[in-house]
């Protein structure tokens, strides 16, 4: 039997693009050896002293919310919580087009069986420290000049370095063994040393299904 390896990915619950990732790395421990551990990014703070638009720059003022919630949520119960936070939040985000706020932070908590009074969080600071960390703990093997998501993958044979990498952006999520042979390809180019990028101009927005 094969032993299987913990890959762990950060995500900003705001993010679309890391929504859509977060499903096929779903999908992709149904049908290769993996375990995938969740982790909280923000792109508020990796944005903070760059030159924005005042739309985006309202975004990410906003998207303080979730994560602030999210650490608070780790804080209470254990990181494991993140799974199912991270999903309660990102259905309501992204699929039922719900704004940042107090209906979307009490729903998704109280899904997860946690105390709806952790939606206080969203409004405060407290919690900004344990958030950098985080955050920086995600991007420090990468750089910043990425986004989200970012996944920390095992090396090869199971040594102590890491494969980690932005991405993939992808739309739709990759459902059963496609999921899989994506993994497999996204393994093979971002463990070749050296590599450091694929792209081609995106001509489509998020899907969700």
């Amino acid at each position: 039997m094969t032993e299987r390896a913990t890959v762990d990915m950060w995500f900003d619950p705001a993010c679309p693009w890391a929504w859509i990732t977060s499903r096929w790395l779903l999908e992709v421990e149904k049908v290769r050896p993996l375990d995938i551990r969740f982790n909280v990014m923000s792109l508020a703070v990796l944005n903070q002293g760059r030159d924005l638009s005042a739309d985006y720059q309202r975004f990410l003022e906003a998207a303080w919310g979730p994560v602030r919630v999210c650490m608070a949520a780790e804080e209470a119960a254990g990181p494991q919580v993140l799974r199912d936070l991270y999903t309660a939040l990102g259905t309501r985000i992204h699929l039922r087009k719900y704004d940042f706020g107090e209906k979307l932070y009490t729903e998704a908590l109280t899904e997860v069986d946690l105390d709806p009074a952790l939606a206080d969080a969203a409004g405060s600071t407290a919690w900004d420290d344990a958030l950098r960390g985080s955050h920086d703990t995600g991007m420090k093997p990468v750089g910043l000049d990425v986004g989200t998501p970012v996944i920390h993958a095992p090396g090869p044979d199971g040594s102590d370095d890491k494969i980690a990498f932005f991405g993939p952006v992808v739309t739709p999520a990759p459902k059963g063994e496609a999921a899989g042979r994506l993994w497999d390809g996204v393994m093979l180019v971002a463990g070749t040393p050296g590599f450091f990028e694929i792209k081609r101009t995106r001509d489509l927005g998020p899907v969700f299904d």
